[in-house]
């Protein structure tokens, strides 16, 4: 069980896919990952239905990825991200970085690589298929971004490390500011199936030039605790953001903290079946609009017909009080004060991996 978990918070991401093994000769692996889902969706604001509300099929995610092994230490690898909307398709690069792997230790990485956090949450998890993590959920933290990354383990896989210097505006936005940011996480296996961790993140996320100066700088901490034993896994997580959203100002006004948890639970029963179940819980404006507050819950049934696919029946139900808020489902709510959102969604969630 260690020995997956370490794997996993190592080499695994949001668009985890065939990773180049270390080699004397060259090698490539293409291989592919689709979150994909079939669902009804009612939402209202005010009690009002919205223009969201309905029934259809759905490619969340579709991640085309290629790794290249030069020889032992260099490899490369470039994942393509691409998405279908009913306005176009969307198609980015998600990763495009040269790695050098000297030791287990020590892991250096420079361009589109996984952040520190996000995708080391996401494997511990196990259900991103479905949602995603609680900071990517609401816009508190990407899983990609451009810039330079070591990470590796210590102590026969003991403790784990990852710091990243970011260009801040995500992998979708390689574009310059004047300052890159911060983004680091530790973490510790210290028994076998139980996981700890530590993120920090600081910065101005690209939001800020030499002539556009900050009137904030963007901070966010994490923990988490994971445990897997048997059949079962409970995790949780908690996050506190300062600032995130007002980096910039129109007008100067002070500054604004968010904070959340998260916590999930699942279990493993007739070999290919799981029971799964989360709750999140966010205040996203504890100084500007203290009453705005966020609660999601999903529950499902997933079962894994053969290796690389997995099904899921879910329903989702996420409420929304004093306002509005953008999530990975859409925004949610309305006027700051005023409004109260309800989201429900039922249906049938995959993903495909080769």
């Amino acid at each position: 069980m260690r020995k997956q978990i370490l794997a996993a918070a190592l080499l695994t991401g949001s668009a985890a896919g065939p990773v180049a093994m270390a080699a004397d000769t060259p090698s490539t692996t293409i291989g592919s990952t689709v979150y994909l889902d079939f669902s009804h969706i009612s939402q209202t604001s005010n009690g009002e239905d919205t223009a969201a509300a309905g029934t259809g099929f759905e490619v969340k995610r579709g991640y085309l990825i290629v790794n290249h092994t030069f020889n032992g230490i260099w490899s490369a690898n470039v994942t393509t991200d691409f998405r279908y909307t009913s306005a176009d398709t969307e198609i980015y690069v998600k990763k495009a970085y040269l790695q050098a792997k000297f030791t287990d230790a020590l892991v250096l990485r420079l361009g589109s690589e996984d952040t520190p956090w996000v995708p080391f949450e996401e494997a511990l998890y196990g259900y991103r298929y479905v949602e995603n993590v609680l900071i990517d959920r609401l816009k508190y933290g990407t899983s990609a971004d451009w810039g330079l990354n070591a990470s590796g383990r210590l102590a026969n896989g003991l403790f784990g490390y990852s710091l990243s210097a970011l260009n801040g505006g995500g992998y979708k936005n390689p574009t310059r500011s004047k300052d890159v940011d911060f983004e680091g996480r530790v973490d510790v296996v210290p028994l076998s199936g139980l996981t700890l961790g530590l993120g920090v993140y600081s910065g101005h996320r690209d939001l800020v030039t030499a002539t556009n100066p900050a009137e904030n700088t963007a901070a966010r901490w994490d923990a988490i605790v994971n445990y897997s034993f048997a059949a079962f896994q409970i995790g949780a997580d908690y996050f506190d953001a300062r600032h995130w959203n007002q980096v910039q100002l129109t007008t100067p006004q002070p500054g604004d903290e968010a904070e959340g948890e998260s916590a999930w639970a699942s279990v493993k029963f007739a070999a290919r079946y799981s029971l799964f179940a989360r709750y999140d819980h966010v205040k996203p404006s504890k100084s500007l609009n203290s009453a705005l507050k966020d609660d999601y819950f999903n529950v499902g049934l997933s079962y894994s017909p053969i290796e690389n696919i997995d099904l899921a029946l879910v329903y989702k139900y996420e409420t929304v009080d004093n306002g509005s808020l953008g999530t990975a489902n859409g925004t949610i709510g309305g006027p700051s004060g005023t409004t109260d959102g309800r989201y429900s969604e039922i249906g049938v969630w995959g993903q495909v991996k080769f």
